[in-house]
């Protein structure tokens, strides 16, 4: 850490000042922290605790850390610090970010194990922790109410948008920082669930955690350098537990953390989440769940047996390497349409936009393919402006043809592995937020999902979350849970021979049904 010392908002905290140090001050955010000569803007940004957005991990690539210095607009991540100065930030989203908590939630019998009897009235606790968003929920330990629902954006995107970004930060720098950082967000999630509903922290006796490979390895601090070079094997897939205590959590002083099993690569222990919500191993119809995040991760099959794979398709969707992108929070345009031929698109809160998120950079594509603004090939005659500061352009277009092309391939090659054809799978589950909000028409339109399917779609929300819940809840449904994992089998898309060759024949626009029938 390269702070010396921090004036924080509410109690001033005042530290002599060395020599080289200078005093950085956030005037938006009253906050003032002290930090050595030449540290950057933005590492004085996460000294101050302010989380700030750093999707290309500091590389200065994705201007999204941009900030006004003593009047000057400069980026974060390349302005070192010469002098005592004044900062004002441009956006924050930190608490007008729309997250998803909700999902199909599947009833089951209340039998969570033995609770202790020293804790009159127990609360059980599952978190899902997303490589963009953070969600808790809290549980009433005899009668499996739920009591409390919080989330938050994960503090970790401080460090890069995506996980290979992440993963690079700690094998140059170490665990203790991306660890410590989602650690304390989640523990104080909790309290603050807990009071939310009148309850103390106290009482929480047992928390069930999902997240994909990486996320699970950062919070656990396993190695990770497995996970970033082929074969891309995990370290741990079996289910963790620790003491809430050695995870930073300030619970009922015997509280278990557990964490529910990886299956490989970057299928995590959400997707077994996800596969116990949706029970793959009693569906009869063949069933693809697609779940659309910062990663996206497929399974495809029924009780017979069911495949599952990966696809690093998550940033463009998420808006981190989209030129106006943002997540869906306010000010963003989160749906584009045609109307008398003419683009209109609506904007999250109303007013002007401030940038586009995932669900809307879908519709405009379409919508601009339908008015051959775009071609097929991908081809953009010229940016397309919303207003005179959002607007797509040629490169934002080619960063959703990548996406989209890793999503159609995944399924593609899905389809192939398990001997089926696309119009034999009878329903489509979308999780994660842009499946809970993305239009089916747009999605099917630029080919992200096989026109054959778009009548059997069906949105599940947050289905690692609900989970989550679910493995907290029933002792049954945890261990149900270790045996979908132990059943699911992996595909490495990586490992697969043409998979370049099938990824290259899905970053057509081409609205037609890529898949046969």
């Amino acid at each position: 850490m390269t702070s010396c010392g921090r004036y924080e908002k509410g109690r001033e905290r005042y530290v002599e000042k060395r020599q080289n140090t200078y005093q950085v001050h956030f005037k938006d955010q009253a906050v003032t922290t002290m930090v050595m000569e030449g540290t950057t803007l933005l590492q004085a940004e996460i000294d101050a605790g302010l989380v700030p957005d750093a999707p290309c991990g500091g590389q200065g690539k994705c201007g999204k850390c941009r900030v006004f210095m003593d009047g000057e607009e400069v980026l974060a991540c390349q302005t070192k610090i010469q002098k005592d100065c004044q900062v004002r930030l441009l956006k924050n989203e930190k608490e007008k970010a729309h997250i998803l908590n909700r999902g199909i939630q599947r009833d089951v019998p209340c039998h969570p194990g033995v609770l202790p009897k020293e804790v009159r009235r127990p609360i059980l606790a599952a978190v899902d922790l997303g490589t963009t968003t953070i969600v808790a929920y809290l549980m009433d330990g005899e009668s499996g109410e739920l009591l409390c629902t919080r989330s938050m954006l994960n503090p970790q995107r401080e460090y890069g948008a995506d996980v290979v970004m992440r993963c690079s930060y700690v094998l140059e720098h170490g665990p203790r920082d991306l660890s410590g950082c989602v650690r304390e967000a989640i523990d104080s999630l909790l309290g603050e669930a807990a009071a939310a509903v009148h309850r103390r922290r106290e009482e929480i006796v047992k928390v069930v955690m999902a997240g994909n490979t990486c996320m699970h390895h950062l919070f656990l601090e396993f190695p990770v350098d497995t996970l970033v070079k082929a074969p891309y094997v995990p370290r741990v897939t079996k289910a963790v537990e620790r003491k809430a205590f050695d995870c930073g959590f300030h619970l009922w002083n015997g509280a278990s953390v557990l964490w529910l099993p990886n299956i490989g690569g970057f299928v995590g222990a959400d997707t077994t989440a996800c596969m116990l919500e949706a029970e793959f191993d009693r569906r009869q119809e063949l069933t693809l769940l697609v779940d659309i995040g910062t990663n996206g991760e497929m399974v495809l099959g029924n009780r017979d047996g069911f495949t599952v794979c990966s696809t690093a398709a998550g940033p463009a969707f998420e808006g981190a390497k989209i030129t106006c992108g943002m997540r869906g929070s306010e000010g963003a345009i989160d749906h584009v349409y045609l109307k008398d031929g003419k683009v209109e698109f609506h904007v999250i809160g109303g007013g002007a936009p401030a940038g586009i998120c995932g669900s809307g950079l879908l519709d405009a594509v379409y919508c601009l393919l339908q008015t051959g603004w775009i071609r097929e090939d991908g081809y953009m005659k010229e940016p397309w402006h919303f207003s005179k500061e959002v607007f797509l352009n040629q490169k934002d277009v080619r960063e959703l043809q990548l996406a989209k092309a890793a999503i159609a391939a995944g399924i593609r090659l899905l389809c192939r592995k398990r001997g089926c054809r696309v119009s034999e799978i009878q329903t489509l589950l979308l999780a994660g937020a842009f499946g809970n909000y993305l239009d089916p028409e747009s999605a099917c339109g630029i080919g992200l999902l096989p026109e054959t399917l778009r009548e059997k779609i069906l949105p599940v929300g947050n289905a690692a979350g609900a989970g989550a819940r679910l493995a907290v809840l029933s002792l049954e449904e945890f261990r149900r849970a270790e045996k979908l994992a132990e059943k699911a089998e992996f595909l490495e898309l990586a490992a697969e021979p043409d998979f370049m060759d099938v990824y290259v024949d899905e970053m057509s626009y081409a609205k037609e049904d890529w898949y046969g029938n």
